[in-house]
Formats: structure tokens, sequence, C-alpha cells
């Protein structure tokens, strides 16, 4: 094949506009190099008949020979018949339908127009007709975009924004993906069909929804996860021949230039894409080899250095011979300073003799207090069980306070009923006066009264009669609304309150599930790290303690990692809420450790406790309750005998006891005369010995992370258990909230009946029995008119006075029996107040003496306490220097045993009677004698030894450095040649068939015409011959612009379907591909393009056309979406 050089030359320019080497979707500039047709054109007109040196010793600018195209003309000739078999052959063959790639339906929600829009497409053929400005182009849109492509690409907006529906703030699209087949994509999670879903609002916000066939379950929302889904189906959204939108359908098929079908071309086969990659490959391998130049011209002087730095080792070997008398003395410094340690060891062994005499005197006065101190302990328990055995005189108070309040209340009640007494007593002799003389008065009254009017006074006491009587049968009925309105308001305030009741439990509900799931994180984060529930990182702090040296013993912590409970499900929660600060608490025996494991807590923010306590494994039997009794220490299995003891000083787990309920907790502490202990109902519960008891609830956390303490459960199940328990609970929680919605449908049911029917009926008595008083008042008034005023007032004031009377005898009756009663009762009280007084008195005389007994005991316990705490200190200062002397002299040792033999790997044994400082000095005197010598030569031999070895690597790096890489740039130099040779090849092929495709389809329509490609100049174009020029005679092709418009845009369908022949995707998207035809060529473009996608089932056409499909046959492959006419809103 024959060739061309072209010399790879780069600027400022070129680097920006051909962008990074990434396989991404570009759209390209215009006016910038990205319009090129290729490397093969651009490289070959630049540096023409140069050649490249690719030796390795080159010094020149790296330069790449790129393959020239073959002539067209030459390549047809060779390739025509052998591609025309192939198409042939290729439509012959039998293909099924596409598995995977391909759309099944798309819904669009308040998208452009439409406030829904759904199509189901069929695998092959799918036409979509209708009216103009009935939104079709909006299904190409909504395609574009739940696919990742750019809104420009849509022709329709410029942004998101401008795609939602006038008047509603989000839109969103679901588009349904076939994924079958040996090739489906990721089949276990997405199954049979990958549903996208793409939302978005007119704030801004964007995203995307990728989920399984049944659109339940979201596999994943990030926008990577679809570009791999498009990658791996070869979907080319942004491709523009993949998806033609309605402006650039209407701009390719009517006024598209040479240039523009070759742009087409050359980005729809992505060869364009490929172009770009390879200019920016030779790019690099340019710079890369400017940069092996300069490394290469940089490896002579390495050289000259290092056969400089060699001829100056040679001159400083003379100096051997002095150094070996330095390396002498070192030797006999070294055995010198052994000897040094051997004296100081001896020493040490003395020192540690002499203090050890000392202990035994020590413990001997230790002894001595301790027998004393038995003693004053037996003493004191005496003088305590005495004072047991005393008891308490709390219920003797709580009965004196008792009985001083009834006292008190009861006499404060005598005096207000004799105040009462002598009242009433007054009260009933001024009635008495009053009776006498309203008779009087009203005798002499009736005296006066005339004869005629006592029967018209009989009628109207008769109809005032009837009055009173009806008056009081609708005050019966008006009650027993009232109690029928009263039963409805209770059940109304039921039905509130079961409301409130229902929306606390949601509430409470709602709470444990916040709970729940936080209990669950944390389980999933001790799933990976054990140590989650004790604090932060406490994993980290565990390793920096094992890596850190320490005084004492290496830190223990945290305690709870020794700890289990034997009931776990019983009394886990208890123990957790009571012991979790223990539990997480660290230990150190050496106080000096404190601050250091302190400051190793707060690194990773930890504030857990450090306790501070000798490792002492004493007896705590003595301090247990008996074994019926269940305490702390008796619910825990506990690892390290250590813990235990910490466990038991700082919490006080081996009397501290555990039952089932508050009341019978309370019981077994009184049986133990005191105590304390938790209960399982969630109490702390306190018995005094003298007496009496508290208690208080506990506050059980249940979502942090130490809930997962003392659970018995691993991370697994810790897991499965809260996930069962967020099961449970939502459950529970739609139970209470359909409770809750029942109480108040309820409760308004109920108030809209009291409102109602009750309420008017309720009104309407009102109304009757006002009505029927104001005819008794009238009765009344008339009566009163026919007897006389003075009878009627002193008669009505008669009967008032005696009623009074009455009244006040029966009050008077009444209070008389009450102080008699109270009488009685202040008496009896006296009398019992006074026997309590005298228990108390005797109690607080024996208490005193006991107590006095007790201080006496007590303070020479203290004394002899203080005595065996002065002798202990003591012995543990002695002890400590035991310690310090022992350790002194094991680090002698150590150090005399580690100088020992680091001199022997030094040297054999030297014997010398110098000390060392001796030694140094003759040393420093010959020392300073070679340095003299070295300063002469600048260097020492050590270092000119160093500098030979490090002038000898780095020549020898450098040298290798450049070979390898220079080989790889030759490499890539040879792959990147072959591969334009490719690209080429690619190019010339698909123009080929391309070419042959298209005189294809034109013939169907008695035309004949070609494609003429000039790959030079960059341009596509079209020579047609119609059927009237045959007719006539006429051999010469017409350009298309002087073809009709049908004749033209038949044409350019002819040219997009040669090209759709070398496209891979397997979608294809056309929009108004025959608004410029007539009936036949409209008709012929129709069945052609029905044909081609028959002989290719495997692609999916989308096909959007204005006019009907009346007169094209439809077979079972073709499916026709018809949309609705649009909808025309008018302005009032």
């Amino acid at each position: 094949m024959p060739k061309r050089p072209a010399t790879v030359e780069t600027d400022s320019g070129s680097d920006s506009e051909r962008g990074t080497p990434k396989r991404t979707r570009r759209q390209p500039a215009d006016d910038s190099d990205s319009d090129q047709a290729g490397p093969s054109q651009r490289n070959g007109r630049q540096g023409r008949g140069r050649r490249a040196r690719n030796e390795e010793d080159s010094d020149a600018e790296a330069e790449v020979v790129v393959p020239v195209a073959v002539d067209d003309e030459e390549f047809e000739n060779a390739h025509r018949d052998r591609i025309r078999r192939q198409l042939e052959s290729n439509n012959r063959a039998a293909k099924g339908q596409a598995e995977y790639g391909i759309i099944e339906s798309i819904e669009c929600v308040d998208f452009m127009c439409h406030e829904r829009l759904f199509f189901e497409f069929g695998p092959q053929i799918n036409f979509i007709i209708g009216h103009n400005g009935s939104g079709k182009s909006a299904v190409l849109s909504g395609l574009t975009l739940a696919l990742g492509g750019k809104t420009n690409s849509t022709g329709r907006g410029s942004g998101l924004k401008s795609f939602i529906r006038e008047g509603t703030n989000a839109s969103k699209i679901t588009l349904t993906i076939k994924n079958q087949g040996p090739e489906a994509y990721k089949p276990n999670e997405y199954g049979q069909s990958i549903v996208i879903e793409r939302r978005f609002t007119k704030e801004g916000s964007s995203s995307w929804k990728l989920m399984n066939e049944d659109g339940k379950t979201t596999v994943s929302n990030k926008r990577e996860e679809l570009s791999a889904i498009c990658d791996h189906m070869n979907i080319q959204v942004d491709n523009p021949l993949n998806v033609l939108t309605q402006d650039a359908a209407r701009q390719f098929l009517s006024g598209s230039q040479p240039t523009e079908r070759y742009k087409f071309f050359l980005l729809g086969t992505q060869l364009f894409q490929l172009s770009q990659e390879y200019d920016t490959c030779l790019d690099n391998i340019r710079k890369t080899s400017k940069v092996l130049q300069t490394k290469k011209e940089a490896i002579p002087d390495l050289r000259r250095h290092y056969n400089e730095v060699v001829t100056r080792f040679k001159e400083a070997e003379k100096a051997v011979a002095q150094k070996k008398k330095v390396d002498d003395l070192k030797k006999e410094l070294a055995w010198a300073h052994v000897k040094t340690k051997e004296d100081e060891l001896k020493k040490a062994h003395a020192d540690l003799a002499a203090k050890k005499k000392n202990i035994p005197k020590v413990e001997e006065k230790i002894a001595g207090s301790e027998l004393e101190l038995e003693e004053k302990e037996s003493v004191v328990k005496a003088c305590e069980d005495e004072r047991k055995e005393l008891g308490s005189v709390g219920h003797l108070q709580e009965r004196k306070n008792k009985f001083a309040d009834e006292l008190r209340d009861k006499r404060k009640t005598l005096r207000t009923c004799e105040h009462d007494l002598v009242t009433m007593r007054n009260q009933v002799s001024t009635v008495d006066s009053q009776i006498s003389g309203l008779e009087r008065a009203l005798e002499e009254e009736k005296k006066k009264m005339e004869a005629d009017s006592r029967a018209k006074r009989a009628h109207l006491e008769a109809e005032i009669s009837r009055a009173k009587a009806d008056i009081a049968k609708l005050e019966a009925e008006q009650e027993e609304i009232r109690n029928r309105r009263e039963s409805r308001r209770n059940d109304m305030l039921q039905a509130q309150q079961a409301g409130d009741q229902a929306k606390a439990q949601v509430e409470a509900h709602r709470t444990s599930i916040i709970s729940s799931q936080t209990a669950l994180t944390a389980a999933k984060a001790s799933e990976r790290d054990t140590f989650v529930p004790y604090g932060n990182n406490i994993k980290a702090v565990v390793e920096e303690i094992d890596r850190s040296t320490w005084y004492g013993d290496k830190p223990v912590g945290p305690l709870g990692r020794y700890v289990k409970a034997r009931e776990p499900s019983k009394w886990g929660d208890i123990l957790r809420t009571q012991l979790g600060q223990l539990l997480t608490a660290f230990a150190v025996t050496d106080a000096r450790d404190r601050d250091q494991l302190k400051r190793i807590l707060l690194k990773h923010r930890n504030t857990n406790n450090i306790i501070i306590s000798e490792r002492d494994l004493f007896d705590f039997r003595s301090g247990e309750p008996p074994e019926k009794y269940l305490t702390v220490l008796r619910a825990l299995d506990i690892s390290d005998d250590w813990v235990v003891r910490l466990l038991i000083n700082q919490g006080r787990i081996e009397n501290t006891v555990l039952s089932e309920s508050r009341r019978s907790l309370e019981n077994e502490l009184k049986e133990l005369h005191g105590g304390v202990g938790w209960s399982r109902d969630q109490f702390n519960v306190r018995v005094f010995p003298e007496g009496g008891a508290s208690s208080h609830g506990l506050q059980i956390r249940k979502n942090d992370a130490q809930s997962l303490l003392l659970t018995g459960r691993n991370a697994q199940a810790e897991i499965a258990h809260h996930e069962a328990a967020l099961v449970t609970l939502n459950q529970q929680l739609q139970q209470v909230t359909q409770a809750l919605q029942q109480a108040v449908h309820q409760a308004t049911q109920l108030r809209r009946e009291l409102d109602g029917p009750i309420a008017r009926e309720e009104q309407a008595k009102v109304v009757a029995i006002r009505n029927r008083r104001s005819d008794l008042n009238t009765l009344q008034s008339e009566y009163n008119d026919e007897v006389p005023a003075n009878s009627a007032g002193l008669l009505h004031a008669l009967e008032e006075a005696q009623a009074e009377k009455t009244s006040l005898l029966t009050q008077k009756e009444t209070s008389e029996k009450n102080k008699a009663t109270l009488q009685t009762a202040v008496a009896e009280l006296e009398a019992q107040l006074a026997v309590v007084n005298g228990h108390i008195g005797e109690y607080q005389e024996k208490l005193e003496g006991l107590t006095t007994k007790l201080q006496t005991a007590i303070t020479e316990r203290v004394q002899v306490q203080n005595d065996i705490k002065h002798w202990t200190q003591r012995l543990a200062k002695e002890k400590d220097l035991v310690k310090t002397a022992e350790s002194h002299a094991k680090v002698t040792e150590e150090e005399f045993d580690t100088w020992t033999k680091a001199a022997e790997q030094f040297c054999s044994r030297v014997e010398t009677t110098r000390t060392p400082e001796t030694i140094e000095r003759e040393s420093d005197s010959v020392r300073r004698a070679l340095e003299a010598r070295e300063k002469r030569q600048g260097a020492t031999v050590e270092e000119l030894t160093a500098q030979v070895n490090k002038a000898k690597d780095a020549m020898d790096k450098a040298e290798g450095e450049w070979k390898s890489a220079n080989r790889l740039n030759k490499a890539l130099r040879t792959s990147l040649l072959i591969r334009l040779h490719r690209w080429q090849e690619f190019r010339s092929h698909i123009s080929l068939r391309c070419k042959l495709i298209f005189s294809s389809h034109l013939a169907q329509r008695g035309y004949f015409g070609k494609v003429l490609f000039n790959h030079e100049a960059q341009t596509l174009t079209l020579r047609v011959q119609t059927d009237d020029q045959l007719q006539k005679g006429t051999q010469a092709e017409k350009d298309p612009k002087s073809l009709s418009g049908g004749e033209k845009s038949f044409s350019t369908i002819c040219l997009l379907l040669s090209l759709w022949d070398s496209i891979g995707c397997p979608l294809r998207c056309l929009d108004e591909f025959d608004v410029f035809m007539d009936a036949v060529n409209r008709r012929i473009s129709m069945k052609m393009m029905i044909d081609t996608a028959n002989a290719n089932p495997d692609k999916q056409y989308i096909l959007i056309t204005p006019q009907d499909m009346t007169n094209i046959r439809i077979g079972d492959n073709v499916r026709v979406n018809r949309m609705l006419d649009p909808v025309r809103r008018t302005r009032n």
C-alpha cells in the first residue's frame, strides 16, 4: 500500500482543541480542527516527504509516518464484488429479533405538552402518526433525556426546565428496555427488562432510578450505571444518525450540504471520535520522544561524574592503614565499656540484698496491728448487733405524725361545729319571731276578704296547677334529652380520649422505629468492628495500647470484653443500663499510666472511665448473700478474675440483689437486713438497716451503641433481631394508625349528632318550657289581682319562714350529732398519742447510750486502721525500693549482657586494664590525624565509597530507564501506525458499502445514482439520474439541489438507510422524514424502509410522520401508534 510521511507537530491551540483521549461522546465545534476527516488527512498534509528515525540512539525529534489512504477507485475495483456478495448474503441470512437494547415502552408525565403520554413499541418497526402539534416529537425528546442524552440534541430546549409542562413543577419519564438472552446486562439484578425513570423539577434537580422488570425494586440511582447499560447495549443516544430529531431530519432532508453530510457520516459511524483519540496519541508520543531525548543527553554527564568519583576513591585507599589503628582502638574501647558495666552490676546486686532485709521487720508490725484490728472489729460488730436488735423508731414516728395530724384536723372540725350550733340557735329564735308576726297579720287580712271572689280564685288555682304540671312534664322530657346528650358527649369524649391514646401510641411506635433503626445501624457496624458498643474507634485504641510501653501492667479494657450475661433475654437490659459505664471502662495498675491512656482515648474522641487498681485477687465470698439470692455477680459470666474484683470494688456486684418485681425485691432485702437491688420491672430499691426503704425507676436505654452489650447474640443475630423488631413495629404502627383513624371518625360522627338532631330537639323543649312559663306567669298575675296585695305577700313570706325554720332545725340536729362524735374521737386520739410518745422517749434513751458506746469503739478501730495503713504504706515503699533496686539490677544485667553480645559481635574479646576515657583520648588523637588527611582529600573513605556506589546506581538507572521507555515509545508508534491503517480501511469499507446500498435503494424507484466521497475535501456528494432523464435519454446526473422536493427527500432517505447499515446501535429513530415527499415517493420510501427493517429484524425502528398510513401495507412486525388531535386552549 502506498504511504506518505507526515511529521507530528503540535502547538498550544491544537492541544486544547483535541481534548482528552477518553472515549466519550463529543459534539465537535464548527471552527476547530475537530472537523477534519482524521489523522490520515490532517497529518498527511504536514511534513510531506520526511521519514521518522526510530533508532534508540537518535537525537532528532520523533516523527511518525502516517499511511496514505488507498485511492477510492482502486479500492472499489478490488473490493466491490466481494462486498456486494457479502451484502446479498446478509440479506438472505435469517436473523432473529434483538434480545436486548430495544425500547419496550415509554411513559411521559407532565412532559412538554402532555399530561401523560404512554406508548408500547414493537421489536421491529414502529410508526407514530398524528396531526401537526399533537406532540409526536415529545417521544424522541423523552427517549433522549431518559437515556442521558444532551438537552440541546433534542432541538426542543436548552435546559431541562423547558421540558416541564406549563403549570406543573416536575416531570417524569419512564423507559423500559428489553434485557434478555445470553448477552443481557446483569440479568440476576434487573431481570428480563430494565426500567429507567428520570425525574427533573423546575428547581433544577434531576435524578435517575434504574429498576428491575417489575419497576418496584431500585437497583441503582447513579448516572454511571446508566452509561454502563448504554455502552453494554451499544445505545448511542447522542449519535445524530441513531436519533434524528425533527429539526435535524428537516435539515438533513431538505438543505444539507456535502460537508454537512460528510460530517454526519463521520459522527454517525464514530470514525470522528477515533480520529480525535489517535491525534491525542500522536501528540503524546511526540512529547514522550522529547522527554527521552532530554534524558539521553544527561547520561554522558552521569558517566563523567562516575569516573571522577572512582579516581578520588583510589587515591583515598592509601589511608586504610591509618584507619586500621582507629579500628583496633574501637575494639579495645568496646571491651573497656563492658568491664565498667560489670563493676556496676556487682554494686547493684549488693544494694538489692541490703534493701530486702527491711521488709520482714515492716511485715511483723503489720501482723501485730491486724490482730489488734480484729479485736476492735469484734467490739464494733457487737455494738452494731445490739443496735440492730434495738430496731427502728421509724414506725413509731410515723404513727405519732399520723395521730397528731388526725387530732389537729378533728379539733379544727369540732371548733367549726360548735360555732355553727351557736349561729343556728340564734337563727331559729329569729325565725320563730318572724312566723308569729306573720300569722297574726295574715289572720287579720283574711277577715277583710270578700266572699264573692272565692269562685274565680278557685278556677285560677286549677289553671295554675295544670300549667305547673305541664312545665314539670316538659322539664322531665328536657332532662331526658340532656341525659341523652350527656351520654353522647361522654361517648364522644371517650372516642377523643381513645384517639389521643392512639395518637400517643403512633408517636411511641415511630420513636421505637427510629430507635430500632439506630440500633440496627450500630449492629451492622459491630459486624465489621466488635468494639463499636464501647466507643469511637475503640479497636484503634486497643491496638495503640498493645503497641505502647507502660509503667505497670498493660491496661485492660474495655471491661465488657470479658463479661457476658447468663440470661441475656431476662437481665440484659437492666445489667446493661446499670453497669454501662463500667463495661466501657479501662483499668491500669499504675497511676502513672493514667495520663497516657487518657491521651490515647481523647485522641480517638473517647471519654471512657479509667480505673486505677492493683491486681489484688482478694476473697470476696464473705460479702455475698446466701445462695438462694440472685446477685449481679451470679447473673454474669466473667472470664477474667481481675475484672471480677474491679466490678466488685466499683459496682458492688457481689451483694447487689436481682429480683422479678419491686415488691419481691424489697422483701428479699428486708430478709437480708438491708441492701440494694434491681428488679426486672425496672426499679432500683434500697432497704435501710434501721428500717424503711426507697425506690426509683430505671431509665432503660435502647437506641445507642451500648444496647449491643450483654445481649447474648452475635452481630448477625443482632441484625436479624432488630430487622424483625422493625417489621413488628411497622405492623403495630399500621394497627394503631388504623385505630386512630377509627377513633377520629367516631368522634366526628358523635360531634355531628350532638350539634345536629339532639341540639335541635333540646332547643325545641327550651322554647316550649319558656312559652308555658309565660302562661303560668300570666295566670299567677291574674290570681294575685284577685287576692289583696297584703294577703298574698304575707302568705308567701309565711311559707318561706316556715321552710327556713324546718331547714335550720334539721341542720342543728345534724351538727349536735357530729359534735358528740368529734368529742369522742378527740379523746381517743389524745390517749393514743400519749402512749406513742412514751415509747419514742424510751427508744431515744436506749439509742443514745448505744450510739456513744459505738462511736468510742469506732474511734479506736480507726486508730488501729491508721496504724495498719501507715505500716502498709511503709511496706509498699520498701517494696518499691526493692522493686526499683531489682529493676536497676535487671537493667544493668541486661545492659551488661547486651554490651557483651555487641562487643562479641564487633570483635573478639580484648583484655584491657585501661579506662574508656584513656582509650578515647588516644583514639581521638589518631582520628584527628586521619581526618586531617581526609580533609585534604575532601571526603572520608566511607563517604567516597558511598559516592562511587551512588554515582554507579544513578548512571545505571538512567540508562535502564531510557532504554525501557524508548522501547515502549517505539512500540506505541508501531501500534498507532497499525491502528491508523485500520482506521483508513474502516472508512473505505464503510464508504463502499454506503455507495452500493445507496444505488440499490435508488433502483427501487427506477433511479440511478451514486455517492461521491472526497476524503481530502471532507465532502459527501449525491448524484442522481431520475426516470424522466432516462426516458429523455439524458445521461447527465443531477445534483440534489436541482431535484424536486420529493426526489431530493427520496434520495436523502436512501442515503440515510445506507448510513444506517454501518451503525451497530440496535435503535433507529427518525422524525418527519416524509414532509417534503409526494405520494409516490413517500409510498416507495415507506416500503423501502419497511423492507430494510424486515431484512434487519435485530434492529428497532421508531419513525414519526404527520401523514396517515392509508396507502401503506402494514405487516405483523409493524406497529402503528396514533396521537390524538391537539387540544387548543383559548383565552377568555
